[in-house]
């Protein structure tokens, strides 16, 4: 599985971007998917995860709310919806995908990764 994430940019406090990770191969619709994001000297960070279907969702407690993950499995496509973006959501996001896992939110439970895509909030 190889992914491609795209849709990060410069954007004000407050504004919204969508990010999408479009992964290559038939079977992509087998594999959970997960956002991470990573900013200088820090370790990457889980942001949030949806199982193959799109019927369970995950996200990190301090983004509850502002932050959806959803998926189209006939475009091998995952989307993260951030709205009242903050500042400090400034980072790259990478996506991810596993066939399954224990836990969602630990990075090293994920096979595949995308290159990621840079996300910056202003002031």
């Amino acid at each position: 599985v190889q992914l491609q994430a795209s849709g990060g940019g410069l954007v004000q406090a407050g504004g919204s971007l969508r990010l999408s990770c479009t992964a290559s191969g038939p079977t992509f619709s087998s594999y959970a998917s997960g956002w991470f994001r990573q900013t200088p000297g820090k370790e990457r960070e889980f942001v949030a995860a949806i199982n193959w279907s799109g019927g369970r969702t995950f996200y990190a407690d301090s983004l509850k709310g502002r932050f959806t993950i959803s998926r189209v499995n006939a475009k091998n496509t995952v989307y993260l919806q951030m709205n009242t973006l903050k500042p400090e959501d400034t980072a790259v996001y990478y996506c991810a995908a596993v066939r399954g896992w224990y836990d969602p939110t630990p990075h090293d439970e994920y096979d595949y990764w995308g290159q990621g895509t840079q996300v910056t909030v202003s002031s």
